[in-house]
């Protein structure tokens, strides 16, 4: 084999290695191609998941809003039980010093 046979040789081996990556690639693509009911498809899962999102935020929002009304609620409550047994207990104070001034007065 001289050096124009192997040059020929060699040449008709990468064509053919061109050729046949070249309808590989071109196969791999037709098969894998993405349908347009597949994009259409895709589109409608992500506006759903968009507006999914869009819900929950809200829902989280909401939840977080609610919670902060209740804790103020919360507080202001132990805040009017706090002063309402204040209350009650002057007044039991005050009854019981008005019972003791009473026996006192009675007894005297």
């Amino acid at each position: 084999m001289n050096r124009t046979e192997f040059i020929i040789a060699t040449a008709i081996v990468l064509f053919v290695a061109f050729v046949v990556g070249f309808l590989t690639s071109w196969l791999i693509t037709r098969f894998s191609r993405v349908s347009t009911a597949d994009v259409a498809e895709l589109d409608e899962m992500a506006k759903a998941l968009h507006d999914a999102e869009e819900t929950r935020d809200q829902a989280i929002t909401y939840l977080q809003q609610r919670e902060a009304e209740l804790t103020n609620q919360l507080s202001q409550t132990e805040a009017e039980l706090r002063a309402a047994m204040d209350g009650l207990r002057d007044a039991r104070t005050e009854a019981e010093e008005l019972r003791g001034y009473i026996e006192r007065s009675n007894q005297g």
